[in-house]
């Protein structure tokens, strides 16, 4: 069983339990139209995409309709005394089931991030949490190593009942309680141009969001931008356009038209510097600035990123 893979008896719970997985067989025909389904929505040329990147986004959509099981740990804690409080802080890590995870990001959130937590949910979900309880604090004790060991594994399990309920696990709450302490320090880092020590808090925060949002992956195109305008800003090109190819596919699918002309005019320009071919990009820019359907930002990826956590 996985459970026994897992340090601390940690518990599984389906992400996805009503979608179907993608067949096992498939006749040749099936697989010549997802290959050309694959590279319609991906949507560069042979001559931009390598055929290991669109097996890679090929993979990624498959994994959408696939069941993805998601394990939370809480392995350690530790206590900060400081001169006018003291708490413990627990590390919590999310883990993707199902095949090796080697992207384990931890987090550090204190008791009362988790009662935060439980009060914003109890707003919108009172009916259906009626019998998911908050492990309490006691009366005494709070700071021994048994007290500390037995409320880590109550929290532990508290995450894994609210992601077992459908309506929780998509609420921006229950994201905002793994990424929000680690984006808002990210985007005032890249406000105040402090790139690589902003790039470092938006990685992690990816890791996270991509294991935590497959019921919606546009959740990520918001991170992915910003760590393109820090690679961009820190001279690193080729990364930068690699992290906008990997955001356009998904600005594609879900029309996100306010990433769109920003994205599309970043990648064109790297391109141009890196001496890739861009005819095509540039070509789907100028149809999105023409297009009467809507509205295309007139920002520049940058404008547009740093307005996030204003």
């Amino acid at each position: 069983m996985e459970e026994e893979l897992e340090p601390h008896d940690t518990k599984a719970v389906d992400a996805n339990e009503e979608a179907s997985s993608a067949p096992e067989d498939s006749s040749p025909q099936q697989e010549k139209s997802s290959n050309n389904a694959e590279e319609a929505d991906v949507g560069f040329s042979a001559s931009c995409l390598t055929t290991a990147e669109l097996q890679q986004h090929w993979r990624a959509v498959k994994q959408e309709f696939r069941s993805v099981k998601l394990l939370f740990d809480i392995p350690t804690t530790r206590i900060i005394d400081q001169k006018i409080s003291k708490y413990v802080v627990y590390q919590v890590v999310v883990i993707r089931s199902g095949s090796y995870d080697c992207e384990r990001v931890a987090i550090e959130r204190r008791y009362s991030d988790f009662l935060h937590l439980h009060q914003e949910l109890l707003l919108d979900f009172s009916e259906e949490m009626e019998d998911i309880v908050m492990p309490r604090k006691k009366m005494t004790g709070n700071f021994s190593e048994e007290n500390i060991a037995e409320r880590r594994v109550a929290l532990r399990d508290y995450l894994t009942h609210l992601y077992s309920l459908r309506c929780v696990r998509k609420s921006q709450a229950f994201l905002a309680f793994f990424t929000h302490k680690e984006l808002k320090p990210s985007y005032d880092l890249l406000r105040g141009g402090r790139f690589s020590r902003a790039l470092e808090g938006l990685q992690k925060v990816l890791v996270l969001e991509e294991k935590l949002s497959s019921h919606n992956p546009t959740l990520v195109v918001p991170t992915l931008c910003a760590i393109l305008v820090c690679q961009r800003d820190l001279e690193d090109s080729d990364a930068a356009f690699q992290t906008g190819r990997r955001a356009l596919p998904m600005v594609r699918r879900y029309e996100l038209r306010q990433y769109q002309g920003p994205l599309l005019e970043a990648l064109v320009d790297l391109g141009y510097s890196l001496g890739l071919p861009v005819a095509q990009l540039q070509d789907e820019l100028t149809r999105a600035q023409d297009s009467p359907n809507g509205q295309v930002s007139e920002m520049s990826l940058k404008e547009l990123v740093v307005q996030e956590f204003v």
